[in-house]
């Protein structure tokens, strides 16, 4: 799989069903090539008119599956929403 594939799939949480998003970003080690975690946008702001001040970042041990369509990850949502 390439990397610009796994943009067109939806991340959804395990834990508790919810939607996160699309991956917009990967953190991988330039020495090893080993992709160490995914980056997806947070939660819009304010009706989803003003934009985004956070983003999701789930390390790459926290994905369960990939699949044909959506990545199934196991996070807390609140350990992984950092503020941008």
């Amino acid at each position: 799989m390439r990397i610009c594939n796994m943009r067109d799939k939806e991340v959804i949480n395990v834990c508790d069903c919810r939607r996160l998003g699309f991956v917009e970003d990967i953190e991988f080690d330039v020495c090893t090539g080993v992709i160490l975690s995914l980056i997806i946008p947070g939660p819009a702001q304010f009706c989803g008119f003003i934009g985004r001040d956070s983003e999701y970042i789930i390390p790459f041990s926290c994905v369960r599956q990939v699949g044909e369509d959506i990545i199934l990850v196991d996070i807390r949502v609140d350990e992984c929403l950092v503020k941008c």
